[in-house]
């Protein structure tokens, strides 16, 4: 499964952005996916993930009520919808599918597939 990120950009705090997260070279209908973002210096850490039904889903809590994550398998994609945006929302967000799991993990080690960074920027 390849995947690839996109949609991060530059926003002004209270903005939003949508990022996507599309798999190509099989379908991950049954994989969990989710998103990770990095800073400088420090590990990737859990932003969201969702089940490979789209039913199950998780959020740190540093972003409930602001961000929503999706799917639609038809597509073979995954989608961040980051609304009320901070600065400290600033990060390369990753997305990564896990395709060993029944239940969604929450550390990174856990997912075998990963797509490249979208950079994300908040400014004040």
């Amino acid at each position: 499964v390849q995947l690839q990120a996109s949609g991060g950009g530059s926003v002004q705090a209270g903005g939003s952005l949508r990022l996507s997260c599309a798999a190509s070279g099989r379908t991950f209908n049954s994989y969990a996916v989710g998103w990770f973002r990095q800073t400088p210096g420090n590990e990737r850490e859990l932003v969201a993930a969702i089940s490979w039904s789209g039913v199950g889903t998780h959020y740190a809590d540093s972003v409930k009520g602001r961000f929503t994550i999706s799917r639609d398998n038809a597509k073979n994609t995954v989608y961040l919808q980051m609304n009320s945006l901070k600065p400290e929302d600033s990060a390369v967000y990753y997305c990564a599918a896990d395709g060993s799991s029944s239940a969604i993990q929450k550390v990174s080690n856990k997912y075998d597939y990963w797509g490249q960074g979208t950079q994300v920027t908040v400014s004040s």
